[in-house]
């Protein structure tokens, strides 16, 4: 499944505002239920690029098209969300 320009506008305003918590992350499964969302530890994925960097959270693309899962920035290969839970809230 691709992550559509759909998808990434519900994910813009489920994640993105600055009231955005943990518990939003449910209605991210259950709006994009396609996807696998999986989360993380920021320390456990600190070498990548996320491919939306939001004040609470951080979400990357996974491409698990193959073998092996890559993380990815390119939507039209999404077949999974890796989601980071952002302790403080950042300013940017």
């Amino acid at each position: 499944m691709a992550l559509s320009p759909d998808d990434i506008a519900r994910l813009d305003t489920l994640l993105g505002g600055d009231a955005a918590e943990t518990g939003a992350l449910k209605a991210v499964r259950q709006e994009l239920p396609a996807l696998s969302l999986t989360q993380c530890d920021a320390s456990d994925i600190d070498a990548e690029q996320p491919f939306r960097d939001y004040p609470r959270f951080s979400v990357y693309l996974v491409d698990g098209s193959n073998h092996c899962w890559t993380i990815t920035t390119d939507a039209a290969c999404a077949t999974g969300l890796v989601v980071v839970h952002h302790k403080v809230a950042r300013t940017f």
